[in-house]
């Protein structure tokens, strides 16, 4: 039986348990907290049991949480923030301290099984160049309390960090990243043992190219699939898609050694009116699908044999984010903790749902044609915006190239459309810079237009129609 064939067998098989290719991937969930109406942590700990979850990720290292999840059997990875980088950068001392003030006190009772020193470093460039000396530092401290061979240390990076990502055998790095930051990280996880954590939002590539990309591709729905044309090699979803772009990144440059976690995927179940896609039907369906495509077995098309391992985002909808709504909506459950949608979580939940084959996260849709032009975008929380410094001139210049040869939907900022006011060139020029950056799948260097536009991680307000 082919890969292809053994998946949609595994994909449609509803009797008896789950099919198997004895290499089952693990599901973890991401436990943020930017809210003011969760439950205690160690209500918490009883979710993620009574849910079969075995793998968490916090954002921070939290006391209060970490003490929750000692001696329950869920592994954790921490977080050392953004902010703290430059610090754990330029002095050791530094995270020896951090160490003995967040992980000494709760190890191991706590199953502390990785460090994630940053989160989405690229996106930030000023903070860039203090990742690795970072990631060294905070090896170095491990080694001193003899923990370094039982804890890891990665950082999850989005797949803007990708130059090329279609077909997905084309996948490179922003060669402006590769020998300052790139390989130097690479090498440390080699050499340490540890493994790639990559960030993957399908929902956002697929968010901003409706026209191209099948909604079943992207919420691993039956569909035609999409040949690549440089080898040969069907995917069945954009997920697929998407990581295999990262592992022939990683072929490209000799590092196919290293393992990839998936720190962060998911589908909102609410969003804004331009948020196309998001919905609960939706989330369900893809992170549904993406359980039981982890939870069954076998790898990429590119890594056949490799574990899939994917964290989920996230465990609750976070009432106090910003940005669109979808960002409020990632949860699987409220902070009642009841779900949002009902979806296994765990091999023997998705045995059980499998031998009563009544979820609703199984689609049964007819097949799809296959996509075309998809790719990674970054986690989603990225937009260009017209810099007012650079003048009018040049941002009007740039608004002509960006609606003319550049090729960006500009047809909502005429008149008569329902972008059109404000009635400003700042805003105009955002709407058009902020269409071809998402059109070229937020790669880097699309959202610059010679010095008219950046990239902001939080949407002001003022441009609420981007």
């Amino acid at each position: 039986m082919s890969v292809l064939n053994f998946f949609l067998f595994c994909l449609f098989f509803v009797f008896g348990t789950v099919c198997s290719a004895g290499n089952h991937g693990s599901i973890g969930v991401n436990y943020g907290r930017i809210a003011d109406n969760l439950p205690q942590p160690s209500r918490v700990v009883e979710l993620l049991k009574s849910n079969g979850i075995t793998r968490v990720k916090i954002f921070d290292a939290e006391s209060s949480v970490l003490s929750a999840l000692a001696n329950s059997n869920i592994s954790v990875t921490v977080c050392m923030p953004n902010g703290l980088l430059s610090s754990a950068a330029n002095d050791q001392s530094f995270t020896d301290s951090w160490l003995n003030s967040n992980i000494v006190p709760f190890y191991p009772q706590t199953m502390i099984e990785a460090i994630a020193v940053g989160n989405e470093v690229f996106v930030d460039p000023p903070i860039t160049p203090y990742l690795v000396p970072a990631m060294k530092n905070m090896y170095a401290s491990l080694r001193k309390l003899k923990f370094s061979s039982d804890i890891k240390v990665s950082s999850p990076v989005a797949l803007s960090a990708l130059q090329s990502s279609y077909p997905p055998s084309s996948g490179s790095f922003n060669s402006e990243l590769i020998e300052p930051v790139i390989k130097p990280m690479l090498t440390f996880l080699q050499r340490t043992g540890s493994y790639l954590m990559v960030n993957s939002y399908p929902f956002f590539a697929y968010e901003a190219n409706t026209d191209t990309i099948s909604l079943d591709f992207a919420l691993l729905r039956p569909n035609e699939g999409l040949k690549d044309s440089a080898n040969g090699n069907v995917y069945m979803s954009l997920f697929e898609a998407q990581l295999d772009a990262v592992f022939a990144a990683l072929d490209a440059l000799n590092f196919n050694d290293i393992k990839v976690v998936v720190s962060e995927t998911g589908w909102p179940s609410a969003g804004g009116d331009t948020e196309f896609g998001a919905g609960v039907d939706n989330a369900a369906a893809y992170n549904g699908n993406l359980v039981r495509r982890v939870l069954t077995g076998g790898g990429t098309p590119l890594r056949p044999n490799d574990k899939l391992n994917v964290f989920l985002f996230a465990l609750f909808n976070e009432n106090q984010k910003g940005g669109p709504v979808s960002e409020r909506n990632y949860g699987l459950f409220y902070p009642d903790t009841k779900k949002v949608y009902d979806i296994p979580l765990s091999l023997d939940a998705l045995n059980g749902t499998m031998s009563n084959p009544t979820d609703k996260s199984k689609a049964k849709v007819p097949v799809a044609s296959p996509p075309v032009n998809q790719g990674p975008s970054t986690k989603g929380r990225t937009w260009c915006v017209a810099n007012v410094q650079a003048g009018q001139e040049k941002l009007q210049s740039a608004l002509d190239y960006a609606c003319g040869e550049g090729g960006a939907d500009c047809r909502q900022i005429q008149s008569g459309g329902r972008c059109f006011h404000p009635d400003t060139l700042e805003a105009h020029a955002s709407y058009a810079f902020n269409s071809y950056y998402q059109k070229m799948l937020r790669s880097g260097g699309t959202c610059y237009f010679g010095g008219a536009a950046y990239v902001v991680t939080q949407l002001p307000s003022k441009f609420v129609c981007m």
